[in-house]
């Protein structure tokens, strides 16, 4: 199973740091020698993809951040691991698709955010194999995220891309499909007109074709550590934890 993250964006809401935003220090781990050392934040969503069934992570990088790779390039434990470069920035998309040539169709993906950080850590292996389903988590302004609006049986009906007024308060946090549905919608990214830049509205022009989706209600808390504000608050949440 792959994990692919998209890590090529600029993380402009935090900026001006020293690194890439996705090795920003969060919270601490013990290390082989029982020291304890700074976590990055994208350590979060790599050990979720992990205990999530992925035994390969790739991730998606721009040109310049070559201290994702020295971070990552020495191994992830039992998981391979392989880089992928966004020659520039063209949309969340754009990124995840770079990807695609290295996913068999009968290959289950899995994909999250790297500067996020979310509970329980186990979420991801109540997601489907056989298709593309939506780890939910409640917020309580869903305007600033993709609110993913369900119907019967948990149905997905619409994600609605960072809408005000949104009529769910659950948002996504992370994906899970199996390849062949992965190559179904970079082929509809890639049709003349499209070329989206959220993956929202890529979705709801997949789920209009008769195609179906579902959301699972699985998360409990959800932060994104993008903003001075949600880092701070992913310091306290991590606090709180037994």
């Amino acid at each position: 199973m792959w994990g692919i993250i998209p890590a090529a964006g600029n993380g402009t809401r935090i900026q001006p740091l020293a690194f890439s935003k996705e090795l920003l220090p969060v919270g601490h781990r013990v290390g082989e020698d029982g020291a304890e050392r700074p976590k990055a934040v994208s350590e979060y969503l790599v050990e979720r993809m992990i205990a999530g069934g992925a035994t390969k992570i790739c991730f998606v990088i721009s040109p310049t951040k070559s201290d994702i790779v020295r971070y990552y390039g020495g191994g992830i434990g039992r998981a391979d691991v392989a880089f992928v470069v966004q020659p520039q920035a063209a949309g969340l998309c754009d990124a995840i698709f770079r990807a695609c040539p290295l996913v068999a169709p009968d290959e289950p993906v899995l994909i999250g955010l790297p500067d996020t950080i979310w509970f329980p850590a186990d979420a991801l292996a109540r997601l489907p194999d056989d298709r593309l389903s939506f780890l939910l988590f409640p917020v309580d302004d869903p305007s600033l995220f993709d609110a993913v609006s369900l119907g019967e049986g948990d149905r997905v009906e619409e994600i609605e891309v960072k809408r005000p007024g949104a009529r769910s308060h659950w948002v996504w946090g992370a994906i899970k499909m199996p390849g062949r549905v992965l190559h179904e919608l970079c082929a509809l990214w890639r049709e003349p007109g499209r070329g989206d830049e959220y993956i929202g509205t890529l979705v709801n022009a997949w789920l209009a074709r008769g195609n179906e989706a579902v959301g699972v209600r699985a998360g409990e808390r959800y932060v994104d550590v993008g903003t001075l504000g949600g880092w701070r608050e992913a310091v306290r949440m991590l606090g709180a934890q037994p």
